[in-house]
């Protein structure tokens, strides 16, 4: 994997033109009556397939997710295709141009994707322990002997983000900062490593990046780093495509609103009965629009070009 400091940054601009574009279209699609919302339905495929989008935060993405799109597929009766995405700008872009029938986002790419003109409707968002709410932690590391000990001592150092659209990874990092008296983007020099795992490996290597930021699920597997601090985000959304037919999101909503590993199991999925899934996935919890406010909001504090629409 490579770093994409420079093209990241050009990506974000392209990208918002090319939003711009998708969404003057999107907008123009009826909202209207029953009859009417059942012709203009669509699948990003066909009727028989599901296309999943996942963002990419590590290279084991979609080995991560395989069980859960073998219980999408059980509970609609349709095939679920994995959808490869480089970059957390190219899953916005598919999923503003209805490429994408359900996916799994980070709070702040869901944000973006719908000020942009897609057409999503949040369902749930994953927890991993039993008795957890949604939500998880960006954590601010360094290298295991750095002297650095606080955000504040961040100024003047090459600093790993994740990704321009990621919450943990950028959004929340850059709001610490702004709140640490330090611009992201002129007192700093901001490395953009394209995902968590990497972004945690470069800050270890401590050659690229003297700090960084990164999710806590990937930051715990390391060694090479320290948490000098961190914060809880809104909790990553299951999404489905609004344009969906009625008696498909009903089948997503029904089964990914509240559902266990245990009932996953249960409905024949024998890939979601390891330890490596169960690592990733206990249950998920319902979560609505507005519980991604808190994220609109910060992203009017930081001003930061990926909200807009």
């Amino acid at each position: 994997m490579k770093l994409r400091a420079l093209p990241a940054l050009a990506g974000a601009a392209v990208l918002a033109l090319g939003l711009a574009a998708c969404s003057g279209s999107a907008d123009a699609t009826s909202n209207g009556g029953t009859d009417e919302a059942a012709a203009t339905s669509s699948y990003a495929v066909d009727e028989n397939t599901l296309v999943f989008g996942v963002v990419p935060d590590s290279v084991d993405t979609e080995t991560n997710y395989q069980p859960l799109m073998d219980y999408i597929a059980k509970i609609t009766g349709k095939t679920v295709e994995y959808h490869e995405s480089t970059d957390y700008a190219a899953l916005i872009e598919a999923a503003v141009a209805g490429k994408i029938d359900v996916a799994s986002f980070s709070g702040f790419t869901y944000v973006t994707a719908t000020a942009n003109g897609a057409k999503l409707t949040p369902i749930s968002s994953i927890v991993t322990e039993e008795g957890q709410e949604p939500g998880y932690y960006s954590q601010a590391i360094v290298p295991k002997g750095s002297s650095i000990s606080s955000i504040a001592d961040f100024k003047g150092k090459k600093v790993c983000f994740v990704d321009p659209s990621s919450t943990s990874g950028y959004l929340f990092p850059s709001y610490n900062l702004l709140k640490a008296g330090i611009d992201p983007k002129t007192d700093i020099t901001p490395v953009f490593a394209g995902k968590h795992d990497v972004s945690v490996q470069k800050v270890g290597e401590g050659v690229e990046c003297e700090a960084g930021f990164a999710e806590d699920s990937e930051v715990e597997k390391s060694d090479a780093v320290k948490v000098i601090d961190e914060t809880m985000v809104p909790g990553a959304p299951l999404v489905y495509s609004s344009t969906l037919p009625d008696d498909v999101t009903k089948k997503l909503s029904d089964g990914l609103a509240e559902v266990t590993i245990d009932d996953i199991i249960a409905a024949g999925i024998k890939s979601a009965d390891t330890d490596s899934f169960r690592s990733v996935f206990y249950a998920t919890k319902p979560v609505d629009d507005k519980y991604y406010d808190l994220i609109r909001d910060i992203c009017k504090k930081t001003e930061a070009e990926q909200c807009q629409g």
